[in-house]
Order: structure tokens, then sequence, then C-alpha cells
């Protein structure tokens, strides 16, 4: 007996241990892109975003001129108690205390710095990345150089407007037709009902991507392509096969005693589905909301096809391509720019995650 609570306890340790690498191989490089979207342009090429820790860096702490120092360079050099020629001064070397001593320069021209390894933080954070981003901005950087560069925004708040109006319709309207599609399958006798409820786990196998092009061909006769009510469509016919099947495993495990006494005592299918139904399901509704609402919000693809190239319909995942496109070097704008696109779906998610776990088990057990 104790040997096998032993094995359960480091079995469960192993486990814990095994999430939490997970968890830390998602977050640190998520963390990362967050520190780095509040970095300045120069610190980013400079400096990797750990640098925000406490770290140990080489800092030149003096500067001294060779001919006041009577050195010559064609000899060996004796600088702060460490000796090295022009070659190895170059290199740089170490003194008996630990600094590093470096020749900057040529022989005639060159000067020598004194460093010393110091702990030190990079917290030169800015907002601008942002201000950048959603106001659009123009910006202006002045380079090592000392030259000054104005690099024009990128707005990307009618963009962030845009994925609003194509993600919340296209997350309700699914959740409204499975709800009452996974009622009729759960609890009403019609005529092929199981033929109807085959096709639908049918679907969810088939990829989307085989029907864009006849959906774009439709949409092109009924003039529906490059409008949202097409993407509402495309969206909800993509989402409903999944959304029938996770709410049909919720509502059918409803207790038979409820339903059969509503029914005796003169409700309607339709009552019971608005007075009972519905508010026992708020967990599985909730489950499929934040799939439907994340998929919605990061889709590219079905945008970049039904919304084409319209600047004025431009939904978030289009916008941050094109900033990829054209600013693909300044990082402090595309992490700025990611972060913007992953504030809705984290608010979303944590608003409705307390109903997740409860609608992923809807239908897994019985009795």
């Amino acid at each position: 007996m104790g040997g096998a609570k032993r094995q359960r306890r480091i079995n469960s340790i192993l486990l814990n241990l095994a999430l939490l690498i997970l968890v830390l191989l998602w977050t640190i490089p998520t963390f990362g892109l967050f520190v780095s979207s509040f970095r300045t342009r120069l610190d980013i090429q400079t400096s990797g975003w750990w640098d925000v820790f406490p770290h140990r860096e080489w800092q030149t702490v003096a500067v001294l001129d060779p001919n006041e120092l009577g050195l010559d360079p064609n000899a060996v050099m004796l600088v702060e108690g460490a000796e090295g020629t022009f070659d190895e001064l170059r290199e740089g070397i170490s003194t008996p205390d630990g600094k590093q001593i470096t020749w900057v320069g040529n022989k005639r021209l060159g000067r020598i710095e004194v460093q010393e390894e110091v702990w030190t933080v990079t917290w030169d954070f800015t907002l601008s990345n942002y201000e950048q981003v959603l106001s659009g901005k123009d910006y202006e950087y002045t380079n090592t150089d000392g030259t000054v560069e104005v690099i024009p925004g990128d707005d990307m708040s009618a963009a962030f407007l845009n994925s609003l109006a194509v993600a919340i319709p296209a997350t309700v309207i699914p959740i409204l037709i499975a709800a009452f599609a996974a009622y009729g399958f759960a609890w009403m006798n019609f005529p092929g009902r199981r033929l109807f409820f085959i096709l639908v786990i049918a679907l969810l196998v088939v990829p989307l991507q085989i029907a864009l092009v006849p959906i774009l061909r439709d949409y092109n006769t009924l003039n529906l392509n490059g409008t949202f009510l097409g993407m509402w469509l495309a969206h909800t016919g993509f989402g409903l096969a999944l959304a029938v099947y996770l709410l049909y495993n919720y509502i059918v495990t409803l207790p038979r005693e409820m339903m059969e006494s509503a029914f005796i005592d003169g409700a309607s299918h339709f009552t019971v589905f608005i007075r009972l139904v519905l508010p026992l399901s708020v967990p599985a509704l909730a489950s499929f909301a934040i799939f439907q609402f994340l998929w919605v919000w990061n889709d590219y693809l079905v945008a970049l096809i039904f919304l084409g190239g319209n600047p004025e319909s431009k939904v978030v995942t289009m916008r941050l391509a094109d900033i990829v496109g054209s600013r693909g070097s300044d990082w402090h704008l595309l992490t700025a720019g990611a972060f913007v696109s992953m504030i809705l779906p984290l608010i979303v998610f944590f608003a409705l995650q307390r109903f997740f776990v409860r609608g992923m088990m809807a239908g897994s057990v019985k009795g």
C-alpha cells in the first residue's frame, strides 16, 4: 500500500513538472514580446529583452588619451597595470583588478577605454510604440549618428473596430442557430433526425479550404463579396458543425424528469428551450463562444478572401500582416501591434474561463 501511494506521488510530481515546463515554454517568449513592445527601437536593436532584469554589463568608466600617457603603439604598452601590444589592446585585455582595457580607433587618433563590469538594468520603457500603432501619428526617431528620421504611424484603430464588427455577430449567430439545432436533436423526434446528425458530425472533418472558392463564386453572384454580412455567414457556416456537436453533448445530459415535468405542465418546446435549456446550458454556450470568438478574431485566410484588399474593411490580422510586410525589422512596432490584437481575446477568455472546463466536460461522464 505504501509503495502504491509513493508511486502515485511521484507520478503526480512528474506530471506537474511536465505541465510547468510546458507553461514556461509558452509564457517566456510571450513575456519577451510583451516587454519588447514597451522598449525603444535602439534598445531592441542593441540588446535582448532579458536585459530588463538585473545583469552584469561592461560600462566605460574612463577614457584615456594614449598621447598623454606617452604610449608607443609599436611597442608593448602598460595601461592600468596590464601589458599588451596594440593588436592585443584592440581585442581587449584584462587588468589585475578585473577591468577591461580596449584600444578604440587607429594608432594615431585612437583612444583607450577602461570598462568595468557592473550590475545594471535596462528600463527605458516607452508608450510611443502603442501610440504609433494605435493613433497613426508620425514618430521622430533619432539615429545614433544624430540624424532624425520621421516614421509614419500605423493606425490600427479602424481595423480593431472592423474585427469587432466581424467577430461579435459571427460568434452570436452560430451559437443561437446551433442551440436550437442541438435541442432539436436531443429532445425532439422528427424524420431523419439520426441521418441529419450524422451529416453534422461528418462536416467536422471537412476542411474549410475546399469551400472557399465555391462560396466566393456565390458571393460574387449575390454581391456579398467584401461585406461584413458575407463574413458573418461564412463564419457561421464554418462553425455550426462544432457548435451543434458541443451543445448537443451538453443538452442531451439534462435531467429527463425536469423536461417531462415541463411538458406535463403544458410547456411547449420553445418555452422549455427558452426558460430551461438556455439558462442551464450557459457553460457549454460560453465554451463555444470562446472557441468561436478566438477563431474569428485570429482568422486571416477567410478575411483575406471574402473582404479582399479594401483598406476600409481590413481586420486586425490583415492590418498586422501589412505592418509585418512594411516594417519587418521594426520589432518595437510589431510587438506592440501583436499585443493590441491580443487584448480583447484575453479579456474574453478570462471572463468566460470559469465555464470553459465545465463546458468541455459536457457529456463525457454519465450516471
